[in-house]
């Protein structure tokens, strides 16, 4: 008995000194954190509650909701609604968000996966070409923006005029510039440039998949497909999730690639885009704070929610 207490002692002041050296490690890295995020983000969102504008930043008073949601009463009697939640041009920007997110992140899930596939399949040369692959992911992003700009341009565009020889176009196309089409050329460039980074995630996660399944599959005849559905994507499920919840939070921030390709398009205008266009634009402050700070709830929620939705499977696996 007295050597059972004495070992959950040691264990007690074993756990008790594991978690002071993790938070002597980790204090350097929060202090860091909250200099250059907690301090701007809380300052964001105080600006977001006030009049704030460039030339009054110090000066700035409380005003309360205003910027959400403000109703004014007119000497008519009939009522005004002003503030982010009832701006059509925020929620237009919230839409354009929300689809560019949803869209690019399936493909880019989709085609990162075969290309995960294929570069964890035995072949000479493999080296070479998952470096090849990873060449857009490291491309910069106004760098891969003005290039596809200049591709897409309808004058001296390289797909314009590949497109007309083909026979698919007969006449050259503003893809960038035109409503019709100003989103689809964003997508096209956001998968080009970060169907690497779903890859090499996914491709990750197939490397540490047991090989012994696999000779076992291939012993009783399992059709390939089969194996995958059954096998391999349940396994690499977890990391796949990951690559889906980092390229999500990454979609719904979107600011350069669609600042720089498609500038003043109200068809691909992001939240981004909004609340920099009301910070320094427009000289609006305090609304772009507040669009601001809208956009940062949608991130929390949105990662919050894949989070519980991790939890949950694997609650379900066990």
């Amino acid at each position: 008995m007295a050597d059972a207490i004495a070992e959950r002692s040691a264990l007690a002041r074993f756990v008790r000194r594991r978690g002071a050296a993790a938070i002597l490690f980790l204090a350097p890295m929060v202090i860091v954190l909250a200099a250059v995020a907690a301090w701007p983000l809380a300052r964001t969102i105080w600006f977001g509650f006030t009049d704030a504008s460039l030339d009054n930043l110090p000066a700035a008073k409380f005003v309360g909701l205003r910027n959400y949601f403000h109703v004014l009463t007119l000497e008519s009697g009939r009522h005004y609604f002003s503030g982010l939640l009832v701006d059509p041009v925020w929620w237009c920007s919230v839409w354009n968000t929300v689809k560019f997110a949803a869209i690019s992140v399936f493909f880019e899930t989709v085609f990162g996966t075969i290309v995960a596939l294929v570069l964890n399949a035995e072949f000479p040369g493999r080296g070479i070409v998952r470096a090849a692959v990873l060449v857009p992911w490291a491309v910069p992003t106004i760098v891969s923006a003005k290039m596809w700009a200049w591709m897409l341009n309808d004058q001296f565009g390289i797909l314009n005029d590949l497109l007309m020889r083909l026979g698919a176009l007969s006449h050259p196309v503003a893809w960038a510039a035109s409503p019709d089409t100003a989103l689809a050329a964003v997508l096209i460039v956001d998968i080009w440039k970060s169907t690497p980074f779903m890859a090499l995630l996914i491709l990750a996660g197939l490397q540490m998949l047991p090989a012994d399944i696999y000779e076992a599959a291939r012993v009783d005849g399992v059709h390939s497909v089969k194996v995958f559905w059954k096998i391999t994507l349940p396994l690499i499920r977890p990391a796949m999730l990951v690559a889906v919840i980092f390229r999500t939070l990454d979609a719904l921030r979107v600011f350069d690639l669609i600042y720089v390709l498609t500038p003043d398009n109200a068809q691909t205008q992001s939240m981004s885009v909004f609340a920099r266009q009301n910070l320094f634009y427009f000289d609006k402050f305090a609304y772009g704070s507040a669009a601001s700070t809208l956009l940062f709830l949608v991130i929390a929620l949105v990662t919050i929610g894949f989070i519980r939705l991790g939890h949950l499977n694997a609650e379900s696996e066990r």
